[in-house]
């Protein structure tokens, strides 16, 4: 009994950990995928105002040179933002809960005993195909 409940918390604790994973990964891709929209909404409206302002005072090559040099350091802020963020404390601890309660039902006297070596493998053969299985599927 107490096998099958330490596979159902270190599965529990698998699904958790990888649901927050795509969770965080889907926001952090729908805040870059915004973020593109706007950079290219304002560049487009800054080089045709900035051209505009610029050709007025000086050369058209340094009016260029100085639209791109404003272009790469919105793209350099806007790339930092995007980069921000890790897994959150609760990730963490369901995948510190996850690896403790799969190695102590390695552990477990009664699952060594019975099923030695080829056990251990079908059970973490069982946990990766599960993180499998409940990936994709979210990702559908």
């Amino acid at each position: 009994m107490r096998t099958l409940r330490l596979a159902r918390v270190a599965a529990e604790a698998e699904r958790l950990r990888l649901s927050l994973l795509i969770q965080r990964l889907l926001i952090r891709a729908a805040i870059a995928a915004v973020a593109v929209v706007f950079v290219l909404a304002a560049l487009a409206s800054a080089h045709f105002a900035g051209w505009l302002a610029l050709v007025r005072v000086m050369p058209p090559v340094y009016a260029a040179l100085v639209l791109l040099a404003v272009d790469l350091v919105i793209a350099l802020v806007l790339a930092l933002v995007a980069s921000r963020g890790g897994p959150g404390a609760v990730e963490r601890e369901a995948k510190v809960l996850r690896d403790t309660a799969a190695a102590e039902l390695l552990r477990f006297p009664g699952l060594s005993t019975l099923t030695g070596p080829v056990g251990r493998m079908l059970f973490n053969t069982m946990l990766r195909l599960v993180s499998r299985r409940f990936a994709r599927r979210r990702a559908t």
